[in-house]
């Protein structure tokens, strides 16, 4: 059974240096990502099950006992975001080679864009299951390296200015996390997450609050916290749509799952965390106005994106086993919605040949299937009941109501409110966008770019890889309750480490 912990990471490794070797036969090239990310899909949900039912399923490499080997841990949290995860990477793939951004529409397939795309699922994968924290710092290289090739291809100057602010910010926060390491190290003699959960509480308070800091910044850049998120609305809007998807839905959630690990896991906090929550707040509203001001699509939804991360660290401010179900679900929630809205961003532009709000016009009687594609994420994302995103909204908001502090009051506030925002800039979208008169799509200026542009029609493959996800949104919300179960038991694991830290350092598995 502990083998199964190693393929998520193992798979894509091998199949990107196989799909590198098989450049040539484009075919193939698509066959093997397939059929490697369905079969994590796979891999996940057994390991959900065995990690629900019968607890961490935890698998020492090379036979070296935790802390001083590598250690790869599926527990409830981890299998729950690595089966979601799948899902998108599958969904986006189908996507992908729909647009032929891998193949930038030529017969000759393109060398680059699926080994690095299975790259980055296994730097997704291994962020997940690692039990140490060097292994999460060459889990996140492993996704930067594969994002920096991505978000590069076929190059423009406006994707070569905004790579090189995303280059530069990853490479920074990179020798930051490296530098949060070495002092974690120096003060403790072991990165183990479970080992330091125990040797960390040893340490002089000023040092746990210093170095608790410390792991904040370095997260909170990767997660795009407010403020330190600048980079992501210029970055992630000049990618191609699916390559946009697949940051948006998981290198942020990367980021927000690597905070929850190291905030209970190692650190912890007494009550509710008044710092945690004022960040929130302040995420959430910066990024709900930015939103407000845009006229580009993309970076209307990137800043939403930054918005809704507040969301997260407002449950995870909370402290509490009802604040941390709340975060699992709406990261499960969040996932897979801006994704979607992502992956039909990618339609719309196809349909009309623009991101500019002001100059769309008439979808719903134009591209009807796009608008219902359209109007379910926007629906779920702006809490709407009976979506998904509400059922995550209301876990929070009986966090925040539970908690009983003033601070908590203050930022379920804030919550509602950029809930209302949500739904005004969605509905802006599709006033401006679905509404009024049928407007002419605008000429591609390339025809030779793999974006395809200005045709007036829907692509099957890329409409049928959004509709899963959107599907996959409506399933969470009609699941709802024995999601917020496993979510809940997830969340008293958290909050609890003991079972975490008996399966790693008791070799158990």
């Amino acid at each position: 059974m502990t083998v199964l912990v190693a393929l998520p990471v193992l798979l894509p490794l091998l199949a990107a240096g196989l799909s590198l070797a098989l450049g040539r036969f484009a075919d193939i090239q698509r066959a093997l990502g397939l059929l490697v990310l369905g079969g994590i899909i796979v891999d996940a949900a057994v390991l959900l099950y065995v990690a629900d039912r019968f607890g961490p399923v935890v698998l020492q490499m090379g036979a070296w006992p935790a802390p001083f080997g590598i250690t790869l841990v599926a527990d409830r949290l981890s299998a729950l975001l690595l089966m979601i995860s799948s899902v998108v990477t599958f969904a986006v793939l189908i996507y992908s080679i729909g647009q032929r951004i891998t193949d930038y529409g030529r017969e000759r397939s393109s060398t680059t864009f699926h080994p690095m795309y299975l790259m980055l699922c296994a730097g997704v994968s291994l962020a997940y299951l690692t039990g140490d924290l060097f292994n999460l710092f060459v889990a996140f290289e492993i996704m930067l390296s594969s994002s920096y090739v991505l978000i590069t291809r076929r190059t423009t100057a406006t994707r070569v200015r905004a790579g090189m602010t995303y280059v530069i910010v990853s490479l920074a926060s990179s020798l930051l996390f490296i530098t949060m390491i070495a002092l974690v190290y120096a003060s403790t003699g072991t990165v183990n997450l479970a080992d330091l959960g125990e040797k960390v509480h040893q340490l002089p308070e000023g040092l746990q609050i210093a170095l608790a800091l410390l792991v904040v910044i370095v997260f909170g850049v990767k997660a795009a916290m407010v403020p330190l998120h600048f980079w992501l609305p210029d970055s992630y809007p000049t990618a191609p749509a699916p390559v946009t998807a697949v940051f948006a839905g998981l290198l942020t959630k990367v980021g927000i799952y690597a905070l929850i690990r190291t905030q209970t896991l190692v650190f912890s906090h007494a009550e509710s965390w008044n710092l945690m929550l004022g960040i929130a707040l302040i995420t959430m509203i910066v990024g709900a106005l930015g939103a407000l001001a845009q006229n580009d699509l993309n970076r209307l939804l990137s800043f939403l994106l930054v918005s809704h991360i507040g969301y997260m660290l407002f449950g995870l401010g909370v402290y509490d086993v009802v604040g941390l179900t709340g975060v699992i679900l709406y990261v499960v929630h969040h996932i897979t919605v801006q994704a979607a809205l992502f992956l039909v961003s990618g339609l719309i532009t196809r349909h009309t040949g623009t991101v500019a709000l002001t100059r769309m016009g008439g979808l719903a009687k134009a591209a009807p299937l796009i608008a219902v594609l359209f109007a379910l994420p926007a629906l779920t994302l702006a809490g709407v009941p009976p979506f998904s995103g509400f059922v995550a909204k209301l876990a929070l908001l009986q966090a925040g109501v539970g908690a009983g502090t003033w601070t908590a009051y203050v930022v379920t506030g804030g919550l509602v409110l950029t809930s209302l925002l949500t739904l005004y800039a969605m509905a802006r979208v599709w006033t401006r966008a679905f509404w009024g008169q049928v407007k002419a799509p605008e000429q591609d200026p390339d025809p030779t770019d793999e974006l395809v542009v200005g045709t007036a029609t829907s692509n099957r493959p890329m409409v049928v890889a959004s509709g899963v996800l959107v599907a996959t949104s409506v399933v969470i919300a009609l699941v709802a309750g024995p999601l917020a179960e496993i979510s809940g038991r997830a969340a008293t694991d958290l909050m609890h480490g003991e079972t975490y830290r008996s399966a790693v350092l008791g070799g158990a598995g």
